[in-house]
Order: structure tokens, then sequence, then C-alpha cells
């Protein structure tokens, strides 16, 4: 099977993204990983074959200037300053030259770093069948739980789940400016999303994280 990668382009997320793909490569699978040049690099000492897009828009070394702000914060300033200052532009750049590289190199399905929110359209849009990796603690967009983002215990009284309804509010305004550039994109290929649904693009075939079952909740209703 030809499977495609599309990572985050740093190297917390390129990591585990090519420690996995090589793992299935090792299986007998034809493994292509796909990302802006700076992700080359981390491909290529993986044993994988690359293929790059947004060569102009993202040159090599464009990812350290890019991200150095982020080094200066602390906390959820970063994950605000990350999602709604760098990440949108990294997001169009996917939609403008993603579908064309997929098409090119015949990918039969994609795996996906899910905090390259919103890239899952792409795939979605062409009828390929995609995969979610969490390469940092999983997000629960449902409420039942508290988002990993916010430090607040497991809580299943009427209270508790309301502030886990705050926090997602919250969560949903950083990640905004991504949402935008995703529905003008949804429009343009002829997608019919449900935007009120967190969960309506979330991968149908497979969700997974890397955070151990010991860290997870464990009384869940």
């Amino acid at each position: 099977m030809k499977i495609g990668f599309v990572s985050m382009p740093l190297s917390g997320h390129l990591n585990p993204m090519t420690a996995l793909a090589r793992r299935l490569q090792s299986r007998g699978n034809e493994v292509v990983f796909f990302g802006v040049p700076d992700v080359e690099p981390f491909a290529r000492a993986a044993g994988l074959d690359f293929v790059p897009y947004g060569e102009a828009e993202y040159p090599v070394g464009s990812i350290d200037k890019v991200y150095s702000s982020v080094a200066q914060l602390h906390g959820f300033e970063v994950v605000r300053h990350s999602c709604m200052d760098r990440n949108p532009d990294l997001t169009r750049v996917a939609f403008d030259y993603l579908a064309e590289k997929l098409a090119m190199t015949g990918v039969e399905a994609l795996v996906i770093d899910t905090v390259h929110f919103f890239i899952e359209l792409v795939p979605l849009s062409m009828s390929i069948p995609y995969v979610h990796i969490w390469n940092v603690l999983h997000l629960d967009f449902s409420g039942a739980t508290p988002a990993c983002l916010f430090s607040c215990p497991l809580d299943t009284s009427p209270e508790g789940l309301n502030r886990n309804a705050v926090n997602l509010h919250k969560l949903g305004a950083i990640l905004g400016p991504m949402a935008e550039i995703a529905r003008s994109y949804a429009e343009r290929v002829g997608l019919k999303i449900d935007w009120n649904d967190p969960a309506a693009t979330v991968s149908k075939v497979a969700v997974i994280t890397q955070t151990p079952k010991e860290f997870d909740f464990t009384e869940i209703p």
C-alpha cells in the first residue's frame, strides 16, 4: 500500500511521525512524506521518500525563523500564538498544494498529524482514507473530559461539564483563523461540513494518541 504522511514541520512532531512512517515502511508499505522544505532532512534521515510543497512560501530555513518567537512564550500563550499567528499561513499553503502532490504520487491513504488542524479536508475532498495521529496529549472535543490544555480535574458534575464547555469555546476561538481558511477551502472544493460539530472531520478509520493509557482519565461515563 502507498501511504502518505503529513506533519507539522516541528521536531517534536516530525520525530514520532517519521518513526511511525519508518515502521510502516518496514512492513512492506511504500511511504511518502509530504511537507515544506525544512521537513526533508527528517524524512531523509528516516530513509523515507520526500515530496515538498510550498517551496516559494517556506524556503529552507523558514520554519526556525517563523516559530522562533514561540520560544519566548510559556503555557497557554504558546498555543494561542502558534494557532492564531503562525499556523494559519502553513494551513493555507497546504491547501494550495497538497492535493496536487497527493494526486501526483498516487497515495492510497494518508496519515495526518492531528495538530496540523483541518488538513484532513484535502484527502476528504479526494475520497482518500486518512488516519489522525496525536503527537501531543490528545484533545477531547466532546466536553466529557477536560481538554488537556487546561488544568482541570475530571469532574462529571453539571458544573464540571460546563467548565469543560467554556474551555472548549476558548480553544475554538484560537483555532478561528485556521477554521476560516478551512471553511474557504471546503467551499472551494465542494465539501459540506457541519462546522458546529468539532468531530465532523475526525478520521472515521482511526485516531491514535501517544498518550499512555495510565496517563488518561479512567472513570469516564
